[in-house]
């Protein structure tokens, strides 16, 4: 394949003025208007003022990462930019969806409202929270989870990078014992919900109802499924989403697979808030090139590389 990677974040890379170096860009001004529309308030406002406060609430975050990361791509593809294949982390896998051509970017914004609602909702009804534990065999850390309760891997993020999963105490304990067996670090995560497992469960289901109302197409380019690790047809993408939420972040596993495959494209670019996939690929893969676009400085070379290319190669 050869082309461009395209990847886009998933919760967690907010952060206040998010959207402020968009704004030069019409087509990236297009892009929250239309998201306001279809949700019926300023999103554009809270993604470029919004407090860190603002910004965390679950029913709220992941509709700003959808749209602060599908109104990059739309600034940078307005300069001539194009790309093979699109992958997403957890949330992310709508902006890819979106930006691929399998989805429409209404349809993502509705289901994406119901996605954040229901895991708010399931964090407030059951609980739960997520660790990262730094340093470890994923072999150890998966026996570790498997001998305790109400605990799961929950992200596969980069060699030596995983994130736990369940109830506040089998993730304490599951902790504990990863630490026990070598573990550098273990990092409490600021969320309130034991997200990717099945605690999930009920906003799955209202999910999946969400999603029975979405259209999905064979697209323009190319998705790669980081739950599935592989392609999935458009009929599949509906069920593809509601495991989703239930199911962990192969994120590892699908760029190494990607990557390694015939099709492997020959460099990536990083579309939304924040660096963090540009950084975890990094890690996967030493040598391949891949860029971020989630500061003023870092979009802005974006731009200028599409300019001077008049291609994809950004």
């Amino acid at each position: 394949m050869g082309g461009l990677l395209t990847l886009f974040p998933g919760q967690g890379s907010q952060a206040p003025g998010m959207a402020e170096h968009l704004w030069g860009s019409s087509a990236a001004r297009e892009a929250f208007v239309e998201a306001g529309d279809v949700l019926g308030w300023d999103i554009g406002e809270l993604c470029r003022h919004g407090s860190m406060e603002d910004l965390t609430r679950t029913d709220r975050t992941q509709l700003t990462i959808l749209t602060c990361s599908v109104a990059t791509w739309r600034a940078i593809e307005a300069e001539g930019a194009s790309f093979e294949v699109a992958v997403g982390h957890s949330l992310g896998e709508y902006s890819a969806l979106v930006a691929a051509g399998h989805m429409s970017f209404a349809d993502a914004l509705k289901v994406v409202d119901v996605r954040g609602r229901g895991m708010q909702a399931c964090a407030e009804k059951r609980g739960g929270t997520m660790s990262a534990v730094i340093g470890l065999d994923t072999e150890v850390l998966e026996e570790i989870c498997g001998s305790l309760g109400d605990v799961w891997l929950a992200n596969y993020n980069c060699p030596g990078q995983l994130v736990i999963s369940g109830s506040v105490e089998s993730v304490r304990k599951a902790g504990e014992l990863a630490q026990e067996k070598g573990a550098k670090r273990v990092l409490p995560l600021p969320v309130s919900g034991a997200f990717h497992t099945p605690f999930m469960a009920d906003a799955a289901e209202s999910l999946a109802e969400a999603l029975a109302g979405a259209q999905f197409s064979q697209g323009e380019r190319a998705f790669f499924s980081t739950t599935e690790s592989r392609y999935p047809e458009p009929q599949e993408l509906a069920d593809v989403l509601a495991r989703q939420l239930m199911s962990p972040v192969k994120f590892v596993q699908s760029m190494e697979a990607l990557l390694a495959s015939p099709e492997a494209p020959g460099e990536g670019l990083e579309c939304g808030p924040g660096g963090v996939l540009a950084g975890l690929t990094k890690r996967i893969a030493r040598d391949f090139k891949v860029a971020s676009t989630g500061d003023a400085g870092s979009f802005e070379e974006a731009l200028k590389a599409v300019k001077k290319n008049g291609d994809a190669d950004v």
